[in-house]
């Protein structure tokens, strides 16, 4: 049976995550595995026994499916990364660049995506499980390989049973690359290969602006869309300026949840 991984910090804010991590798995008739990695402080005693009743007020939250609950030793970013190796996805809340209370899940949220070998759901403590999911926004990509993209993309757009925006923001004077130009082909393919139902999403940018996080957030602002989903990696041709790019998707101020994919 399908699992999802929830990775959290026991942290209020990460509790959205967990309640998505529930609607998810509720979708997909699968279950949840809620993941806490202990500090020094939490691994005995007094420490591990408060760790466990914030553990147990998490899997609360799960109420449309069965949970697990795991508490782990060892490095956080290695421990969450081969534990999400043994399920479909992941699901996680980040605290944003400010105001952190564990590092991992705020400033270094883009590194911890870029280490899974799974899908990862970045949500935020503003972010609400959609009722009526909207559609998946998906920005053409300049990978050279997206399959991995792709399939994640089928997997949330069947679990919402939304329809796909194949995303492009075209700057003034300057056209997509061939690359961009071949993988919006092999997004349409794909889709329509596995039955998702999809629309061509061309926005003409009004300024020039090297960027692309800011067009892509207003689009799915403007759409109602259940999440965005980009690669976690940084392609060869946006690769200058790609990370401050995604962090601004993944905290983007209106909790819009961003699907990161290996």
């Amino acid at each position: 049976m399908l699992d999802i991984l929830c990775a959290t910090d026991l942290s209020p804010t990460a509790a959205a995550g967990v309640l998505f991590a529930d609607d998810l798995a509720s979708r997909m008739a699968g279950n949840v595995t809620l993941l806490h990695v202990l500090g020094k402080n939490e691994r005995t005693g007094e420490g591990r026994d408060k760790a466990q009743v914030f553990m147990d007020r998490h899997a609360s939250l799960v109420e449309h499916t069965t949970v697990t609950e795991l508490m782990l030793e060892g490095d956080a970013l290695a421990t969450i990364a081969e534990e999400a190796s043994r399920h479909a996805m992941m699901v996680c809340a980040t605290h944003g660049p400010q105001g952190l209370r564990q590092q991992l899940f705020g400033a270094d949220i883009l590194k911890l995506v870029r280490k899974l070998p799974v899908p990862c759901l970045v949500v935020q403590d503003q972010s609400t499980v959609p009722a009526r999911p909207g559609p998946v926004v998906l920005p053409v990509a300049g990978h050279e390989n997206i399959t991995g993209l792709l399939d994640a993309v089928v997997m949330l757009a069947r679990a919402y049973q939304a329809p796909v925006h194949i995303f492009q923001l075209l700057r003034p004077g300057e056209s997509p690359s061939d690359q961009l130009l071949e993988n919006k082909k092999r997004m349409m393919l794909h889709l329509e290969e596995h039955g998702v139902s999809h629309e061509e999403i061309d926005v003409p940018g009004t300024t020039f602006s090297i960027g692309f996080a800011a067009g892509t957030i207003a689009h799915a602002r403007k759409a109602e869309a259940s999440c965005i989903a980009i690669m976690a990696d940084a392609s060869d041709e946006y690769r200058y300026m790609a990370d401050a790019e995604k962090e601004r998707m993944l905290t983007n101020e209106h909790g819009i949840p961003v699907l990161c994919a290996p």
